[in-house]
């Protein structure tokens, strides 16, 4: 059994080394510590979805496997004219936000632009989000949609890093105590984002 075992390592091990370079091995490590971290955050924590208001059994949440071609490096394009929005939350209230600018990444040779909005919590902080749906979305990921956060740097040359692997659903997908932001048909992105956070139920 113990042979087995070590077989199993070995041939993961080396699996890993032929696919990926050492960097996005680290990368891919990296990734997984973030998400043995949010599961335990989410079992343990008396603000977690989880745990919060109702309690909701909780078991490890649902990811696809951590694949670096899902990062992407872009310059944000801030829009001229930063209109004021009305979105809705999946219990129907209306909410406001800010159209702030928008992202573009290639993906085997095609271009892609995703909106980054501006909105304000509860406690009057400023935010920046982008939320999408792709094709994915209702059948391997949460039908709402996911969220990816965003932290705007003041240089307008900035280059951002994009990362999929980090995209996360919003606390709505465990518990109907919440409502979250509802992407617009214009937040769509025609294309499998295998990456990321899949459905909880």
């Amino acid at each position: 059994m113990k042979r087995m075992f070590l077989l199993l390592i070995l041939f993961l091990v080396y699996g890993c080394s032929e696919k990926y370079t050492e960097e996005q091995i680290k990368y891919i490590n990296e990734i997984e510590k973030l998400r043995e971290s949010k599961d335990n955050e989410f079992k343990s924590s008396p603000t977690s979805p989880f745990n919060f208001k109702t309690k909701v059994e909780f078991s490890p949440l649902k990811y696809f496997d951590i694949k670096p071609e899902f990062v992407f490096r872009s310059k944000l394009t801030e829009y001229e004219t930063k209109d004021t929005i009305i979105i809705y939350g999946t219990k129907g209230e209306e909410r406001k936000a800010v159209r702030f600018g928008w992202i573009s990444f290639h993906y085997k040779n095609k271009e892609y632009k995703v909106n980054v909005y501006e909105g304000r919590s509860k406690s009057g902080a400023t935010f920046h989000s982008i939320w999408f749906t792709d094709k994915t979305t209702g059948e391997e990921t949460y039908g709402v949609g996911r969220y990816i956060d965003f932290e705007l740097n003041g240089n307008k040359d900035y280059i951002y890093t994009i990362d999929f692997n980090l995209a996360y659903n919003p606390y709505c997908a465990y518990s109907s105590e919440y409502s979250c932001a509802i992407p617009s048909k214009e937040d769509f992105i025609d294309l499998e984002i295998e990456a990321g956070e899949k459905s909880f139920h």
